[in-house]
């Protein structure tokens, strides 16, 4: 086999037409053998000798696309020195496009005897652990362009490839669960008239289930155990895992981006699958565990802020240059759309502090193509000093956290949340606008991924999450839900009613609010996942959307949240640029503020009405003649006004429509009605009418333009 010199970068393997360079860092080890490795099970070993800045790399004629590698790493085993090589491991390329093959678990993945973790075990993993791919690079885009659709037109929607998709009655079999799924007409053409313009996916980087879910029989069906930061996960391909994986992405973000809708990837760059000190040795911890990994003052311990064994070494450059690399890869290879940072507090954590200005923030901030995709925090880790709601620097928006706990908390009853409430709605000024950022940096959501579903909000008031085999301790247990009357599923007509109608009343607050909404995939169609608050590892019916049959006719739920999003595109003022200013804005020639805040009889909120402790009830209008930002051509944006009126009591409460701002209104959200929309003539109302709203219901009047 010819060996040529190669180069040091790009790290990785890189088939350029006629063979491939590999190239990998290491500083811990002597010695690293690239292998080769055979559909027989042998392997040819190939030592790395070229070497630039512990980077070793060869250039191998003839490696073709297909081919799985991995490499072995000849140094010191010493853990009382944060020192973990071992030649016996088969370790995965930290930059390998594509990962073949599962773990099978057993003592040959560890670096040590069980039972001995100071001692070198020198059983071979190869048998038993995945492998490196090389992959194909070319692709035909043909004409395919982002979207880039604006933050203020952005709907976004969590979704899990295999959850989303598996249980459609429109796809067939063999693509359900996969990338080839999201492409499918049947999933696009829902995303589109739901009025989604973003998916968000959970995620799709090379995952590991752990150990103990296997012995539990369980999946770590989420994916939030990161081993590959460049390679899509083989288990949602359809015909393969030799690189089939990375077309197959690549051909649905193709097809989503023809249908207008951007994809944004949760990424997991916080820690990876080899867990703590009693962890597999996968690949970075074998390859060079110091320079990867935030190491306790005793280096046999892992610093740990992610509640997963590990954290990344956010100071290290080659951690830093790893996570910089993946995500330009995934812009400009993968052409997705942008990214939401798992546990992204931890990003920023040098040392021990969380440090908005750290190396990570300044490095995507100046990178060209990087900092000009969607950049979205999960702005909290389970260190100290870990949440950090409203911190990040002004290029990021966050999941607004307070936002979901607040909206919970004011359509649950609790006392003392009317004035927080006003501060969500309106696009959480104290938390963003301080440092030079707009409401659309609040990523508003009532549910996502973790935690109930919207259904299940309503219905819960405890978690249930026994089939996660942790004796129901896992999973949050303050979840600020409400079952209405009834913990779990009920055939009582009257709660079912009041659980309908809070489902609405979360949807039409979520699209009503300044900011930025996030859907959880399913909950358009009220999905449960029998109160578990954290179906992580469900991989099932458990946490699998149920799909309608694909002749039943619509849901009212479905309808009334596609008209909810449609209400919110066709209307500018619920989906500001700017911070309302709390008075007339100059140049308008309209004697009103651009917002103003009424109690329900109809009088201007004081400082009083807002302490209340029972205060659960208010109407805002919002004053489509006072938008303060211009259009894209500099022209002003007008639009219709709107009152919206809030009824969070327990009791059916009498609104009186405020003089001065209007003749006459139409409602156009009753969130009372079984489908949460008056008749298309709806209900006119004139100023100083009296207007009965029902206990725990909104709604919504517009006056046009």
């Amino acid at each position: 086999m010819q060996v040529w010199p190669g180069q040091a970068y790009p790290l990785g393997a890189s088939y350029d037409g006629a063979g491939t360079n590999f190239a990998v860092f290491s500083e811990a080890a002597h010695r690293i053998e690239l292998c080769l490795l055979h559909d027989d099970g042998s392997e040819t070993a190939v030592e790395l000798r070229e070497s630039d800045a512990f980077v070793r790399h060869a250039y191998l004629p003839g490696i073709m696309p297909g081919q799985r590698y991995g490499y072995r790493a000849h140094g010191p085993y010493e853990p009382e020195n944060g020192l973990r090589c071992n030649s016996a491991k088969l370790l995965l390329d930290p930059y390998a496009r594509a990962v073949s093959g599962s773990i099978e678990w057993g003592e040959a993945v560890y670096g040590y005897p069980f039972g001995s973790p100071d001692e070198r075990n020198d059983q071979d993993s190869a048998p038993h652990t995945m492998a490196s791919v090389v992959v194909n690079p070319y692709f035909d885009w043909g004409d395919d362009r982002p979207p880039r659709t604006e933050y203020h037109e952005t709907v976004l929607y969590e979704a899990h490839v295999k959850g989303l998709t598996m249980l459609h009655p429109a796809l067939p079999e063999e693509l359900r669960g996969t990338y080839a799924a999201l492409a499918h007409p049947a999933i696009i053409e829902h995303l589109t008239e739901l009025g989604v313009t973003a998916l968000e996916l959970m995620p799709v980087h090379q995952f590991v289930t752990d150990h103990r879910l296997v012995d539990m029989d369980l999946n770590n069906y989420w994916g939030y155990n990161t081993i590959g930061f460049f390679a899509p996960h083989n288990m949602y391909a359809s015909w393969g895992d030799r690189g089939e994986q990375v077309l197959e992405f690549k051909s649905a973000v193709r097809a989503l981006h023809q249908a207008g809708i951007e994809v944004i990837l949760d990424v997991v760059y916080n820690h990876t699958a080899e867990g703590n000190h009693l962890g597999p040795t996968l690949s970075f911890k074998g390859l060079d565990n110091p320079s990867y990994y935030r190491l306790a003052d005793d280096p046999r311990y892992y610093m740990d802020t992610t509640g997963t064994g590990n954290s990344l070494l956010m100071r290290s450059p080659h951690v830093l240059q790893m996570i910089m690399d993946s995500l330009r890869y995934w812009v400009e290879e993968m052409h997705v759309d942008g990214f939401r940072f798992d546990l992204a507090a931890t990003l920023a954590r040098q040392f021990h502090e969380v440090d908005r200005l750290s190396s990570f923030f300044d490095l995507v901030q100046q990178d060209p193509v990087v900092s000009r995709v969607k950049l979205i925090a999960e702005p909290w880790d389970v260190g100290e000093g870990g949440y950090q709601v409203g911190n990040f620097p002004p290029l990021w928006t966050e999941w607004n956290g307070k936002y979901r706990d607040t909206v919970r908390d004011l359509w649950r009853g609790e006392p003392r949340t009317l004035a927080e409430f006003a501060g969500r709605l309106t696009g959480s000024s104290d938390l963003y606008q301080d440092d030079g950022r707009r409401p659309l940096a609040s990523i508003n959501f009532v549910t996502c991924h973790d935690g109930f579903t919207l259904n299940d909000l309503v219905s819960y008031n405890d978690k249930h999450n026994d089939a996660n085999g942790e004796g129901n301790r896992d999973g949050e247990s303050h979840n600020r839900s409400w079952n209405c009357g009834v913990e779990g599923e009920t055939d009582d007509p009257e709660v079912l009613d009041l659980r309908a109608r809070q489902m609405r009343n979360f949807v039409a607050t979520l699209m009503l609010s300044q900011g930025v909404p996030m859907l959880s995939h399913g909950d358009e169609f009220a999905r449960t996942q029998g109160g578990n608050n954290n179906a992580y590892c469900q991989d099932n019916e458990v946490a699998w959307v149920r799909w309608a049959e694909e002749d039943a006719p619509p849901e009212p739920f479905l309808e009334f949240t596609r008209a909810m999003v449609r209400l919110r595109k066709e209307h500018p003022v619920f989906r500001r640029r700017r911070f309302f200013h709390g008075r007339p804005v100059e140049g308008t020639h309209d004697e009103l503020s651009d917002i103003s805040w009424f109690t329900p009889e109809g009088e201007e909120m004081t400082q009083k009405d807002w302490g209340a402790a029972q205060a659960r009830s208010m109407a805002v209008f919002l004053n489509g003649n006072a938008i303060s930002e211009p259009g894209p051509r500099g022209e002003r944006i007008l639009d219709d006004s709107f009152l919206l009126l809030f009824n969070a009591s327990p009791e059916e409460l009498e609104f009186v429509v405020p003089v001065n701002h209007g003749r006459q209104w139409e409602a156009v959200v009753d969130t009372a009605l079984a489908t949460g929309l008056p008749a298309d003539d709806g209900q006119k109302v004139q100023a100083g009418d009296r207007l009965t709203l029902a206990a725990r219901s909104l709604t919504v009047l517009r006056r046009p333009a």
